[in-house]
């Protein structure tokens, strides 16, 4: 009786202080996740004070969290959108891989920690956070602007890359070798590719069986079938994650829909309850030794970021604002950098890679929302600056003549002003 009534003294303690964190993160209009991290911290090893009771129920309702989080970025998008949008932005997506997972991997090498961990590090610089993007464009009113199915896109991309990594991360950190790792791959794509064919094929049959005009049962069915396809996933070694991510895409029409309205909720509280189980395993001692590297890395690949979102812009026709705004956007690291981390923290493989994972993601969470708002207008502040000063010189030069005349009279170029572009498609299925 004294253990239960501890238990709910230390559980309601937690979604209280989660609740009183995420208001406040309202009000100063970023996202929350920073500050989850930060009360597992103060909570957890080496933290203010200490959990003993409810710590392995925080531990099951992280793993929840995770899968939850999966299930709705799959019900964010049709298996036909992935498909489409393999076929006419993978170049932009092989970019934002080369570009952002290589830094991360060539620091867990220059830090000594090995092969393994250079691929872990390389997924958790690479993946932006879908969650925060999404909210820090609706706060600043771009759902609709010409860029943004851009952002979208590669957004997209990442997530698909997730059912391919994650079951290469999974092979890795439990040790198999080359045989058995291949193995799972192969289990993994197959099972990826088999979800896609029938959520193509037969989408509408399998979202009318899951479908009911009773909340209630929706509900039921839907969180059940996850957990257990989920639950089946892990059994055969691929990821947990990557099975709630594959039944989302299955799901489409009034099915997605309400339980994407059903699921929201829940997603949100146990999501948070995963980030403070992440911050409750890190000894917040062990983060100043890695701060240096996290923001050596942090600002490199919010560099990366910037030119990913740039270069895919400049792709798809889009002006020079718009190309500044989408690389902006990109640079926001969260959920699924922790996911990552988090599935090496468990198999224990380099102590301070969770500390540095902690750090670079507090560091570019907290800096997403500000590049996003504020790339754009520095970029143009600079271009005027510089501009002037090309233009003298270039005047200086000049001989007078018409010829000279000709050679600073400005031609056909790049225009900061937006010019109508063709937009594709929207990417998610709620944009």
């Amino acid at each position: 009786m004294h253990s239960s009534a501890v238990f709910l003294i230390e559980f309601g303690a937690i979604i209280l202080g989660l609740g009183l964190l995420g208001r406040l993160a309202g009000r100063l209009k970023f996202s929350p996740i920073p500050l989850y991290l930060l009360a597992g911290l103060a909570f957890g090893e080496g933290g203010l004070l200490p959990l003993g009771a409810s710590e392995e129920f925080v531990a099951i309702g992280a793993e929840i969290g995770v899968i939850l989080l999966l299930l709705m970025l799959g019900l964010e998008y049709t298996a036909s959108d992935l498909v489409s949008n393999l076929k006419t932005q993978y170049p932009a997506g092989l970019v934002d891989g080369a570009l952002n997972a290589l830094p991360g991997a060539a620091m867990a090498l220059l830090l000594g920690w090995g092969p393994v961990a250079a691929v872990v590090l390389a997924g958790v610089t690479w993946i932006s956070s879908s969650g925060v993007i999404a909210k820090v464009l609706g706060d600043l009113g771009r759902l609709g602007n010409r860029e943004t199915p851009v952002v979208l896109s590669i957004l997209v991309l990442e997530d698909l890359s997730m059912a391919v990594y994650l079951p290469i991360i999974t092979a890795l950190l439990a040790g198999a070798g080359l045989a058995a790792g291949s193995l799972t791959l192969a289990i993994a794509l197959g099972v990826a590719g088999l979800v896609l064919f029938l959520a193509v094929r037969y989408g509408r049959l399998i979202s009318r069986f899951v479908s009911s005009d009773d909340p209630e049962k929706l509900l039921l069915v839907v969180l059940g079938l996850t957990l257990l396809v989920a639950g089946v996933a892990q059994q055969l070694q691929v990821s947990a994650a990557v099975g709630a991510f594959l039944v989302g895409i299955a799901l489409s029409g009034e099915a997605a829909e309400g339980a994407h309205n059903l699921l929201s909720p829940l997603r949100d509280l146990f999501a948070a309850v995963f980030f403070v189980f992440f911050g409750l395993h890190t000894d917040p001692s062990s983060i100043p030794p890695v701060l240096l590297p996290a923001l050596a890395l942090a600002v490199v690949t919010a560099g990366t970021k910037i030119a990913t979102g740039y270069w895919a812009a400049r792709r798809a026709g889009i002006s020079v604002k718009g190309r500044w705004r989408a690389g902006g956007t990109l640079v926001a690291r969260g959920e699924f950098s922790i996911v990552i981390a988090g599935l090496a923290v468990s198999a224990g493989i380099e102590p301070s890679l969770g500390p540095l994972a902690t750090a670079y993601v507090l560091l570019l969470v907290i800096i997403g929302p500000l590049t996003a708002r504020y790339t754009e207008p520095v970029a143009s502040l600079l271009t005027r600056r510089f501009r002037p000063a090309a233009a003298a010189s270039a005047t200086g030069a000049a001989t007078g003549t018409d010829a000279g005349a000709a050679a600073v009279t400005p031609g056909p170029r790049e225009s900061f002003e937006e010019q109508p572009t063709p937009v594709g498609d929207a990417t998610s299925r709620h944009s």
